[in-house]
C-alpha cells in the first residue's frame, strides 16, 4: 500500500499573546492518501483553519509557531520532506506548486488592484518556466476549466467585477494552476447560495477524480462532507476528537460531540419545533488546562472527564475516538464495547 502523500504527526501550533501561551493545535494527527478527500468537521474556533496554515507554512510568526510534531509531505518520485523544518525557502518552492490552498474569502483572498489574468499568471510564472504569453493561455484554460464563461474576456477583469461564485471558481484556477498534488480548501462554500455550492463542489470533485489531487476539505457542513469526503476528522477545542471514514462516522459516532453534531442536522421527515444545538460554547483556546475540553457540554460526563484529558482510542480499523466510554477503565454507553478498543499506540 502506498503510503500517504500528507501525513500530519502530533502537530503543535501554539499563540504567544499578552495572555500566555495559547494552544490553538494541540497534538492533531492525520493523513491524505493520493486521490482522496478527507474533511475536517468542527465548529468555529477549533483549529480547522489554523491547522491548515501550519500546513502552508502560513501561521503569522509572531505570535503563532509550530512547536511540536512534523508534517511530512511525500512527493510522487517517493522523496520526504517535513514542512516544519524545511527552508522558508523551499517551502516558497513548494507552496502554490506541489501544495496549494483556496481561502475562505475569496473578496480579501483577491488582491483588488490587479486583474483575474495576472493573479493566476503570478503563480505559473513563479513555478513554471513559461513565457509571460504562455502564462496568459494557461490562466485563460485554467478559467474555461473551472466553468467560467468568456474567459479570454474575464482574464482582464478586476475582482469587484466579479460575482462571489465567480470569485471562488477563479480561487480555484489559482491554486490548481500548477496542478498541485495536495489541496487545501478552507470552506469553499461558506456564504455561496446553495446553487453555486453545489457547481463548487462538482467542480472539486471533478478535479479530485481527473487530476488525482488529494483534498484536505474544511468545513462545519455535513452535508458537505457527506457528499464530498471519503474519511472525516472531527476536531474539537484544537484536538482530533474522532477520525474514520465517512460513512462510519456519520452512521456510527460515538464521540458525544460528534453524536451532537449530526443530531443538529435538520431532518427532512421531522416535525421538531426547534432544531437541536449542543449546549454551551466552544471554550477559548487554553482555557481548559485539566480534563476532557468537552465535559462541560457533555451529556454523558462522568467524574474522571473532568480530571483526566483522554487518549485517543482505536475503537476498529480506521476508526479511533477520544473518550472514556470506550477505555477499558472507563464505562460503557450506548452499548459500546469495551473490550474492542484498544489505546492507539
Amino acid at each position: 500500500m502506498n503510503k500517504p502523500v500528507l501525513e500530519v504527526n502530533h502537530l503543535e501550533t501554539h499563540f504567544f499573546t499578552d495572555r500566555g501561551e495559547i494552544p490553538a493545535v494541540d497534538d492533531v494527527s492525520f493523513y491524505i492518501n493520493a486521490g482522496e478527500v478527507l474533511g475536517i468537521v468542527g465548529e468555529s474556533g477549533c483549529g480547522k483553519s489554523v491547522t491548515s496554515l501550519s500546513v502552508m507554512g502560513l501561521v503569522p510568526n509572531p505570535p503563532g509557531k509550530i512547536v511540536g510534531g512534523e508534517i511530512v509531505f511525500r512527493q510522487q518520485d517517493g522523496k520526504e520532506e517535513n514542512l516544519v523544518t524545511i527552508s522558508k525557502k523551499r517551502m516558497r518552492d513548494l507552496r502554490g506548486n506541489q501544495i496549494a490552498m483556496i481561502f475562505q474569502e475569496p473578496m480579501t483572498s483577491l488582491d483588488p488592484l490587479f486583474k483575474i489574468g495576472f493573479q493566476i499568471m503570478e503563480g505559473v510564472r513563479r513555478h513554471r518556466d513559461v513565457s509571460k504569453k504562455e502564462a496568459r493561455q494557461i490562466a485563460i484554460d485554467m478559467l474555461k476549466l473551472v466553468g467560467i464563461p468568456r474567459a479570454d474576456e474575464i482574464v482582464d477583469e478586476y475582482p469587484h467585477q466579479l460575482s462571489g461564485g465567480m470569485r471562488q471558481r477563479v480561487m480555484i484556477a489559482i491554486a490548481m494552476a500548477c496542478d498541485p498534488e495536495v489541496l487545501i480548501a478552507d470552506e469553499p462554500t461558506t456564504a455561496l447560495d446553495v446553487t453555486i455550492q453545489a457547481q463548487i463542489l462538482d467542480l472539486m470533485r471533478k478535479l479530485n477524480k481527473e487530476k488525482g489531487t488529494a483534498i484536505m476539505m474544511i468545513t462545519h457542513d455535513l452535508g458537505v462532507v457527506a457528499e464530498m469526503c471519503d474519511r472525516v476528522a472531527v476536531m474539537y477545542a484544537g484536538k482530533v476528537v474522532e477520525q474514520g471514514d465517512v460513512r462510519t462516522i456519520l452512521k456510527e459516532p460515538k464521540h458525544p460531540y460528534t453524536r451532537g453534531l449530526i443530531r443538529s442536522l435538520p431532518k427532512i421527515t421531522g416535525r421538531e419545533e426547534r432544531l437541536y444545538s449542543i449546549p454551551g460554547n466552544v471554550p477559548k483556546p487554553g482555557s481548559i488546562k485539566t480534563g476532557c475540553r468537552f465535559a462541560a457540554r457533555c451529556e454523558d460526563a462522568f467524574d474522571r472527564c473532568v480530571k483526566e484529558d483522554p487518549a485517543l482510542l482505536e475503537l476498529k480499523q480506521g476508526h479511533t475516538c477520544r473518550c472514556f466510554l470506550y477505555d477499558q477503565e472507563g464505562g460503557e454507553s450506548n452499548g459500546a464495547n469495551r473490550d474492542e478498543a484498544t489505546v492507539k499506540s
